[in-house]
């Protein structure tokens, strides 16, 4: 697979070093997620898994907002379609997600703007997060009546089981100061300085032996809840198609649409 893609909703490449480079570009949406955004993270996964010697990949996004989620309008078309296609666009995040998760090489996120709902996702697959200090967060996914299932052991992993059971339930947005605190990134530094920071742990990286630094990468992911084994990913990919196509979905992405609080009913 060629390991350069220059156009598209992700774009990729491999710099001299074998460091590789993903970018998010779907600027004019926020680079809200949709299945072509999911495909090409795959396809980007797969280009740069292929290059022999890669010793690194950085993740960022075009645009004034680092990943805004999904995209509700190809959200609310998926989930009016059969229960094989929703199981499908399920699997394909959740896999995504779960092959940035264990690149055997160090990922390293530069999250400027919005980082939302499987955006957060994205970033707490990642061995290394700096964002911006305009950078926002959010476990957005109940706020449309949907789960964030697929991306909560990633999400556990980054933040604990704790912090999770604040912010995937409140589905408030918190500043980069407090993602910092509570682990989801590791640096915040001026949006000027984002590229160079990246930079810099980029060198810091490329001092040290490939070959430790994929043991000590297996050797964390095996004491990790993201550590999925198949049965486990088939249940949170059920589940999280599953809700997309229930009532309180359609509540939610309507509430979206139409700029209205949504009207929930009903309990558990």
């Amino acid at each position: 697979m060629d390991p350069t893609n220059a156009s598209g909703p992700v774009l990729w490449s491999v710099d001299p070093r074998q460091v590789g480079k993903v970018v998010l570009n779907r600027p004019e949406v926020n680079n809200a997620y949709d299945g072509d955004l999911v495909a090409g993270l795959g396809a980007a996964m797969d280009a740069l898994s292929a290059v022999d010697g890669l010793r690194a990949v950085v993740v960022t996004g075009n645009g004034r907002h680092f990943q805004a989620g999904a995209d509700l309008k190809w959200i609310d078309v998926v989930r009016k379609r059969s229960d094989a296609e929703n199981i499908q666009a399920s699997r394909a995040t959740a896999e995504a997600v779960q092959r940035l998760n264990l690149l055997p090489v160090p990922t390293i996120a530069l999250v400027q703007g919005g980082c939302f709902g499987g955006g957060t996702g994205i970033i707490a697959a990642c061995d290394v997060v700096v964002a911006a200090d305009n950078a926002l967060f959010s476990i957005s996914e109940v706020r449309w009546g949907l789960t964030a299932a697929i991306i909560i052991p990633q999400l556990v992993d980054a933040i604990g089981v704790r912090q999770v059971r604040r912010y995937a339930l409140t589905g408030e947005r918190f500043g980069a100061d407090e993602a910092r605190r509570i682990g989801l990134v590791h640096e915040v530094v001026p949006l000027a300085e984002l590229e160079a920071t990246g930079a810099r742990i980029v060198a810091h990286l490329l001092e040290n032996d490939p070959r430790a630094i994929a043991e000590t990468k297996s050797v964390a992911l095996g004491h990790s809840h993201g550590d999925l084994d198949a049965a486990s990913l088939d249940r949170l990919v059920n589940a999280h198609a599953a809700k997309r196509r229930s009532s309180e979905a359609a509540e939610g992405l309507a509430s979206f649409a139409e700029r209205r609080p949504a009207r929930w009913t009903g309990l558990p």
